[in-house]
């Protein structure tokens, strides 16, 4: 299980100074939605200057008519991140052209497909989808499988029934992680580290309980030498 530490502070230099203290650690870092629209590709270079072992998670949820989303993936291909991602619900034809067009490049990023945000109760989310969050995130789930992606972003409520109906290979990346059981916040589906790694989560995210300690490097050592002993 690997640590995705969430850049999500107010601004890119708050964001830089939060890199800067815990850059000798191998985690990778998710530049989202925010970010990206404020910051752009420059915030990408700043990150890859400061160490270019970094790994980049571009969290930009695509959601698009299929070409569209397509030729958005190519474009994420030019700015040198590791992972990224789209929404399942916007179909299987939509997640095919994305795989279909990435096809050509020797290297390409890790692709996941979001199946249900983590702010969401299943009260909320069966009335917008119509069913519950663990019949609909193991169906986006396999729509994603059958389309050829690497994984799914999910809760770690839905890891253990996705994998079970994929493969075990198949990626589980898991936001709203309260490592230490930190408050929920405005995520509905929160989990602990220990409830990850029964779930077989191959990478946590996790963002306040880090940015918002007076020591993150401390805590990001301590996720990462807890996660050392779930293996």
């Amino acid at each position: 299980m690997e640590l995705c530490v969430a850049l999500d502070l107010p601004t890119m230099n708050e964001n830089l100074a939060l890199i800067e203290k815990i850059k000798r650690y191998p985690v990778w870092l998710k530049v989202g939605l925010r970010s990206y629209i404020r910051d752009g590709k420059p915030f990408i270079d700043e990150i890859k200057k400061i160490n270019p072992d970094f790994k980049i998670f571009l969290d930009l949820k695509l959601y698009d008519i299929p070409n569209t989303m397509a030729d958005s993936a190519e474009s994420i291909m030019g700015l040198g991140v590791d992972m990224f991602n789209v929404h399942a619900s916007s179909g299987r034809k939509a997640m095919r052209e994305v795989m279909k067009r990435l096809e050509p490049y020797e290297k390409r990023p890790l692709v996941l497909a979001v199946t249900a945000l983590t702010s969401f109760d299943d009260n909320e989310f069966t009335h917008v989808y119509g069913k519950t969050i663990s019949d609909k995130a193991d169906q986006f789930a396999h729509d994603a499988h059958e389309a050829g992606l690497d994984g799914v972003v999910c809760s770690a409520y839905e890891s253990a029934s996705i994998k079970s109906i994929t493969t075990s290979s198949f990626i589980t990346l898991t936001p709203g992680i309260r490592p230490f059981g930190e408050d929920a916040d405005d995520q509905e589906r929160v989990a602990t580290i220990q409830t990850a790694a029964e779930a077989k989560v191959d990478f946590i995210v996790v963002g306040r309980p880090i940015y918002t300690s007076d020591n993150p490097a401390q805590i990001v050592e301590k996720i990462i030498t807890n996660l050392a002993h779930k293996e």
